[in-house]
């Protein structure tokens, strides 16, 4: 037992039983006491007691049992709409631990719960576009980033709860701020959804018939729902707005040697951003003729 936490003797509770609610299920299957799902589409309440995912599951949170963790695992706007009303169905102590993909709202919201939460946030970061119960999958952790995010509410209890979690399912834990991972995932995930969005819709009809693997793999993040995406985008509305500037800056200053028709500085910025993919992928450089 480490800080006060076993996650063999504890019963978990999952809110969301999607891609990463259902994964979390079943990566955790057989490693905790209890596992209660609980989610508001009725179809995969029962999908998820059909496969045997959970050792029970409703969609109703009044009948919630007592609890030693809470995980939120809907999309964002859905994650801050729900948690000032915990109080109503939870009134014995109780870690509360999010994954959703932005952190400095949900976690100001979580620290504003009665002193009987523990809080912690937390995001693992990976995923598919395809969502829902029927994509999940026991593997999809499996050495991953997962992202964890105290406030001043977070107790080492709540701290171990969320390490062994994430240990449990192969993922590898980062400790950082609600703001660092903010800004951070705005680079890496939610500035390349909107690229994928804007770059779907440039594309001519006519010419459909010529995409390639190239244009898909660039624009396959648009097919992720914008059930999902538009409370991330409101909830870290200005880091977003700060990477679409910075990528404005760069693409900006291609079109101008374009237009100028400056190759050799056109050639420079490529080979800069070239080797820059090279570093960012852990890639040796390769030389150019």
């Amino acid at each position: 037992m480490e800080d006060g936490f076993s996650l063999e003797d504890s019963v978990i509770g999952i809110l969301g039983l999607g891609l990463m609610g259902g994964s979390l299920a079943m990566g955790l299957k057989g490693k905790r006491a209890r596992l209660i799902g609980f989610d508001a589409h009725l179809p995969t309440v029962e999908l998820a007691l059909a496969v045997g995912i959970v050792d029970h599951a409703s969609s109703d949170l009044s009948s919630l049992p007592q609890l030693d963790v809470l995980i939120l695992a809907t999309p964002v706007n859905a994650i801050v709409d729900i948690i000032p009303k915990l109080p109503s169905f939870i009134t014995q102590p109780c870690i509360v631990m999010d994954l959703g993909s932005t952190k400095k709202l949900i976690l100001e919201s979580m620290d504003q719960l009665p002193e009987n939460f523990e809080v912690i946030g937390a995001h693992p970061i990976c995923g598919k576009e395809k969502l829902g119960l029927e994509h999940a999958d026991a593997n999809l952790y499996q050495n991953a980033p997962f992202a964890i995010t105290s406030s001043t509410r977070t107790t080492p209890k709540a701290k171990s709860a969320a390490r062994q979690m994430i240990s449990t399912v192969g993922a590898n834990c980062i400790e950082m701020s609600a703001e660092a991972h903010d800004r951070a995932l705005a680079c890496t995930s939610h500035l390349p959804f909107l690229l994928s969005s804007a770059l779907v819709n440039t594309l001519p009809k006519e010419f459909v018939e010529f995409i390639g693997p190239g244009f898909r793999s660039n624009s396959r993040l648009a097919d992720t729902p914008s059930r999902m995406m538009i409370g991330i985008l409101q909830s870290n509305r200005e880091n977003v707005l700060s990477a679409i500037q910075s990528f404005r800056a760069s693409l900006t200053e291609l079109e101008e040697n374009l237009q100028n028709e400056n190759y050799f500085q056109m050639e420079e910025l490529l080979n800069k951003s070239r080797f820059a993919y090279q570093e960012i992928t852990h890639k040796s450089p390769i030389s150019t003729l």
